[in-house]
Order: structure tokens, then sequence, then C-alpha cells
């Protein structure tokens, strides 16, 4: 009796069991019994580790360092944009020669440019790798054999040798050792001397700072003016001037023997008529021009080739008005016919006879211009504030080169000099003519 009731209680125990597992089977899909394939199962019906219960939210992306965007510009005057950097490129030299435009950025390079590309489809470039930093300020020795940096991190300079191979390229070392840290501000520019017996550095604070070759300090300078906004060794390598929180630009002199030994800093001039603090100043050629940009929203052009020891002060022979903002930079064009003044990501072109505005450029770059420069021919003007260098045409140059020529054409009395005159002006408006009909 006993062994009847167990099996019948062990049948019935089987039969639910067989039932249950039927209804599992018969489930409809999504059911808590039947999780979907992906969900609580893999895609070969094992179960998956993913707990039940809400789906976690996905973990945020890592956050990835953007690059800067390449930012989109066209002008009729436009000749070239010049793309290698991957960085944001912060300084721009011409070598003396003219040959070459040297750029650095942020990528750790130094690019060095060739300025007979500037019109080809094409623009090479070599490139100079700054190891473990980037360069923030670059320039050309004045025999083209070497260039200087200012080392963003490490704060101080450093010098490259430029070995030219037989192939026309050039190889790229560093010197041993980097020069001395001395600075105690942000070093806001670097210049290197044509006479090549100096080099300068100019912290934001009110010190410059001079150089010999090896490294060594040569003498210290303070500009007592607050603070520094700008300073840069005039292209005779003669003077250093610098401009900060006074409205006015203080001109010295680098005194050296016959025997090539320094000898003294002396105050040569001062550039006095701003009535607010001076953002930027800048030289011809032959330094005996210079410009000058002001918060004041006035932009001066001076006479400098004056008998300073004798105290004769300089000329001012132009005032005009422009638009300033921080950043706010001035370039004047070797030849001193044109000034061009960049503010914010525009660049306004006036010619220095009238003070006229010729040309403007509008978004030139993704973000602030940089820097600002004419090549040694005044042919183009070139700048920086992304990734690429933009180049223009200096066609306000030209403009400018024939109405002087024709001005002296109507004076001069002798046939050799009318013939001179009348060849340039000739020039001029043929390279005028080509650049206006390679634009239209």
């Amino acid at each position: 009796m006993e062994a009847a009731a167990l099996g019948a209680g062990l049948g019935l125990l089987l039969a639910l069991l067989l039932l249950a597992a039927a209804l599992r089977r018969a489930a409809p899909r999504g059911s808590p019994a039947a999780p979907p394939r992906g969900e609580g199962a893999g895609a070969n019906g094992h179960a998956a580790a993913r707990p039940e219960g809400p789906r976690r939210a996905k973990p945020p992306a890592r956050a990835r360092k953007d690059k800067p965007q390449q930012h989109s510009f066209a002008h009729r005057l436009l000749a070239a944009a010049l793309k290698g950097h991957s960085g944001s490129v912060s300084c721009l030299h011409f070598s003396g020669s003219g040959k070459y435009l040297a750029s650095c950025a942020d990528d750790r390079t130094v690019r060095l440019w060739s300025t007979r590309d500037f019109t080809a489809r094409e623009h090479r470039c070599l490139r100079a790798n700054v190891e473990l930093d980037h360069a923030e300020l670059v320039r050309f020795s004045p025999d083209c054999r070497a260039f200087i940096v200012w080392l963003a991190n490490g704060e101080t300079i450093r010098v490259y040798k430029m070995t030219k191979k037989d192939d026309g390229n050039f190889t790229f070392t560093a010197s041993s050792e980097d020069f001395p840290k001395k600075h105690k501000a942000p070093v806001i520019n670097i210049g290197v001397a044509e006479t090549g017996k100096f080099i300068m550095t100019a912290s934001s604070d009110t010190t410059i700072l001079i150089w010999n070759l090896k490294g060594e300090v040569l003498a210290s300078i303070n500009t007592n003016q607050m603070n520094n906004a700008y300073a840069a060794v005039s292209p005779c390598g003669r003077f250093v001037a610098s401009c900060g929180f006074t409205p006015d630009v203080k001109v010295w002199e680098v005194c050296f023997g016959k025997s090539g030994d320094f000898r003294e800093v002396t105050r040569a001039f001062e550039l006095k008529g701003h009535t607010a603090g001076i953002y930027s100043f800048s030289f011809s050629n032959d330094s005996r021009r210079m410009a000058t940009v002001s918060k004041d929203g006035t932009w001066k052009f001076w006479d400098t080739d004056v008998e300073y020891k004798k105290q004769q002060d300089p000329y001012l022979l132009l005032t005009g008005r422009c638009e300033v903002a921080e950043p706010c930079r001035i370039a004047l064009s070797p030849d001193a016919h044109v000034v061009a003044i960049s503010c914010g990501t525009t660049i306004v072109v006036f010619n220095t006879r009238r003070g006229e505005e010729e040309e403007r450029f509008v978004g030139v770059h993704g973000q602030h211009i940089a820097d600002l420069a004419f090549d040694t021919t005044s042919r183009y003007l070139v700048s920086c504030g992304d990734r690429a260098i933009r180049v223009f045409h200096n066609t306000p140059g030209y403009r400018a080169v024939v109405e002087e020529m024709e001005t002296m054409l109507r004076k001069t009395t002798t046939k050799a000099t009318r013939e001179r005159l009348e060849q340039q002006i000739t020039s001029a408006k043929k390279a005028l003519a080509a650049i206006c009909g390679r634009k239209q």
C-alpha cells in the first residue's frame, strides 16, 4: 500500500516537471522566462554574463585633444596657403637672403619654405624636429647657416646648425647645450642682429637681455615701462627697441668696438606722440623709417634717419586711424611704402603716402593672427594664426612704387634717370597686370 502510494507520488511529480518544461519551451519571446537572444543569452544560446535588470549606460568616451580645424579662406590677392604644420603656427621669419621662410608651431617642428614656390602649385618644405619640446619663436642667422628657437617648455634658446647637402636639402643639428635660463617672465620675442654680433631676448616684464652667440649675457636692459608688449632688433643690427604700457617706443644702440668686442648699450632715441600704450612697431629694411600702432586707435609713420647723438628727435611723417584690439600687430614693408595691421583675424593694408586704406582681408585665420611680416622684396605679405600660412600679393606696394616713380619722373631732367624710372614703372605695372589678370 505504501509502495503504491510512493510510486503514484513520484509519477505525479514527474508529470508536473514535464509540464513545466513544456510551458517554458512554449513561452513567447521577450517574456521573463525566455530572454531575447543577445540580452540574456549569447548568440550561441549560452547564458550571457550580463546580470538581469536595467541596462547600464555606457561610460563616456575618453576625451581626445582636438587638433586645430583647417580654416578655409579665399581672396583675389591670396597667392598661396602653405600647409604642412599639424599644429598652430606661432612665428614666421624670412632669411636675410629672402630665399627662405621659417615657421614654427606647437607640433614640435620648424619648417623652412622656399619663397620661389609661393606661386607654384606645390609648396615644399624642409622639416626640423624640436626634441622633447616645441618652438614658440624662430629666427634665421644672418648667413642662413643656422637658426635659433625659443623653447616653450625649456624657456630658453636652442641653436640649430643648417648643413646643405649635395642634393640641395639641409640637415639640422641642435647645439649640445641650450642657453642658460635667465628670464623670470614669459619671453615675447627674440632677435638676431644682422651683423651677427648679438642675440636679443625680451620678456613681458621690463627686461631685455643682450647675448653673445655663445649664450653669455652681455647686457640687461630695464625698459622702465611697466611691461613690454613687443621688442625687436632693427634690420641694420645696430638698435634694439621696445614698447609697452607707456605711449612711446624706446630705442637703444648696442655698441661694439672696432675689434668686435662688446662695449655698451646706450639710449638712442624715442618715438613720442601716441596718447596710450603701444601694441607693436616695425622697422623698414634700412632702419630709416618706423611704424607704430597704439591703443589710442592710431598708427604712425616715422622718419628715424636722424642724428640722435646730437639729440635730434625722429620726425612724425603721418598719422592714420585704425581699428585696434588685442592682439594687434603692425608690419612695415621693407621699402616703407605700405603698412599692414592685424587685429584679431583681420588684416588691413594702408599706404604710407596718405595713410589711406588699400586692402582689407577679413577672417584670414581660424584663430587670432599670431605673426605678420613682409618678405624682403616687399612683394608678399604673410600671416599665421592657425595651421596654415597665408601669402598675399602686395598690390598696394606695387601701386605705391608706380605713384612714387611717376612723381620722380615729372621732376627729373636727366635722360639716364628718366629711362631708369620708366623701366621701374613698366616693371611694376606688368607685375600688377599679371596679378590682377590671374585673379580675375
